[in-house]
Order: C-alpha cells, then sequence, then structure tokens
C-alpha cells in the first residue's frame, strides 16, 4: 500500500485501541455511519487531504502535512452526559496519539487540532448525542508522491 493509505489505516487503528468500545468507521468505502449513535460511541475515520508536499530534491523527498479528520459522536450513558463521553473520548484519542506520535515509525510526527463540539439532532432521541469535529495531522515524507 501507499504511505498515504497505510498512514490512515494506522489512525484507524490507533482509534481502534483508543476506544476499544466505541464503532470505528471508514476508509473501507463499505460502511455508512448508522442513524444512530451506538451507546459506546461511534468515531468516523475520512480520508483527508495531503495538501501539496514540500519537496527536497537530493534525494526527492515528498514531506506531507496530512489533515486527517474525525467525527466523534459520543451519546449520554453510564451516569455521564453526552458531553461529558464525548470528552472521555477525546481525552482517550488524545493520549494515544501522545503514547505513540510516530505511529511505530510510520511518520515523522502526529498533532491534532482542538475539537468543534455541536449537539447531534437525530429523530426520537431524548438526549441528543454531542459530536465533535478534529483533525489528527500526520506529518510523513515519501520518495515518491504516489507509492
Amino acid at each position: 500500500m501507499s504511505k498515504r493509505t497505510d498512514v490512515l489505516f494506522a489512525i484507524k487503528q490507533l482509534i481502534n485501541l483508543a476506544l476499544p468500545g466505541a464503532k470505528v468507521l471508514g476508509l473501507d468505502g463499505a460502511e455508512a455511519p448508522p442513524a444512530v449513535v451506538p451507546a459506546t460511541g461511534m468515531v468516523v475515520v475520512r480520508t483527508g487531504d495531503p495538501g501539496e508536499p514540500q519537496i527536497d530534491l537530493s534525494p526527492p523527498s515528498y514531506n506531507y502535512e496530512h489533515r486527517i479528520p474525525l467525527e466523534v459522536s459520543g451519546l449520554k450513558s453510564g451516569g455521564l452526559t453526552s458531553e461529558e463521553a464525548l470528552d472521555v473520548m477525546l481525552m482517550a484519542i488524545g493520549e494515544g496519539i501522545a503514547a505513540d506520535r510516530t505511529l511505530g515509525g510510520l511518520c515523522d510526527w502526529l498533532d491534532t487540532t482542538s475539537a468543534a463540539t455541536e449537539d447531534i439532532y437525530a429523530e426520537g432521541g431524548s438526549q441528543p448525542p454531542r459530536g465533535a469535529d478534529i483533525m489528527i495531522i500526520a506529518s510523513y515524507s515519501t520518495p515518491n508522491p504516489l507509492a
């Protein structure tokens, strides 16, 4: 697989490890987000945009700052409000990133943006889930922009 794809799947695995009970979707083209957020929460990993690389010429190296969107949804459960459940999920993701900022050497560095939060309105829900959009920024290099 390409470096871009390897990074995306490694981030999905990082999210799975950080949130073992949550439903983690994305990257296979077959999964549509469910209409209802599971009680354990949900994360959708998008492919994002690696952007235009900075290029080193000798030897050629393409350096990317790949912005990978995550849609995180938390639901009121276990005595936590939906805001608190979302906060617990976001902190776990942050701790997972801090524990392995290079994805085992796959990246030069991982970082994240702050979370933009909002209520998610769904039919029939008494307590709306709380959602957050964040970006994981993966810095990596490859000798070929298509590899």
